[in-house]
C-alpha cells in the first residue's frame, strides 16, 4: 500500500508539460474475444514507459470503471509524446488495433492531449499517497503563501 502524506501538498512542477488521456470503453461486454485483445495492448506500454523514463513519460494514473478504462500520463513534453506515438510499442499497437476495431462496435478508444505552458497548472493533495503531477514531479508541503488556489497559480 502506498505510503499517505498527511496533511496538505502541491505539487512544485514549474516547467512546460504535456498531459495526455488514453482509454477504451467496452460497448458490448459479452463481445469478449472482440474487445479483450484492444484491452491487452495497454500493459507493454505501460511497462516500456515505466522503465524507459528517457521516453519522456513522467508519471501515469490508471483507473477502471465498468466499462471504462482511462490513463492519464504526464509528459515532460508534446515532442516526446508524438515520437512515442511513432515508434516501437506503440505504433506495432496501433497498428494491431486498426485491424481489430474495423466493423467492430464492441470497443472504442478516446484520447485527449493538453498542453500545459509553464507556470499554468495548479494542484492539491490531502492526506493522499504520491499522485498526478505531485508523483511526476514533486509534492512540497503546502505553505502560507500557497493557501489558496489562486496563490498556488501565481507562485508559478
Amino acid at each position: 500500500m502506498s505510503k499517505i502524506f498527511d496533511g496538505r501538498f502541491t505539487a512544485d512542477h514549474h516547467e512546460k508539460l504535456t498531459v495526455f488521456m488514453i482509454g477504451m470503453r467496452i460497448n458490448k461486454w459479452w463481445k469478449i474475444h472482440k474487445w479483450w485483445p484492444v484491452f491487452v495492448a495497454m500493459p507493454p506500454m505501460i511497462r516500456e514507459l515505466s522503465v524507459n523514463k528517457q521516453l519522456g513519460c513522467l508519471s501515469m494514473e490508471s483507473f477502471f470503471g465498468l466499462r471504462t478504462s482511462f490513463l492519464l500520463q504526464y509528459w515532460r513534453s508534446e515532442e516526446e509524446l508524438l515520437a512515442y506515438a511513432k515508434d516501437g510499442t506503440h505504433l506495432k499497437a496501433w497498428k494491431r488495433f486498426n485491424q481489430l476495431v474495423r466493423n467492430n462496435d464492441a470497443v472504442g478508444i478516446y484520447h485527449e492531449t493538453y498542453l500545459i505552458d509553464k507556470g499554468q497548472n495548479e494542484s492539491l493533495y490531502y492526506n493522499m499517497p504520491a499522485f498526478g503531477l505531485g508523483k511526476a514531479s514533486k509534492a512540497i508541503p503546502v505553505t502560507p503563501s500557497l493557501n489558496t488556489a489562486r496563490q498556488r497559480l501565481q507562485s508559478r
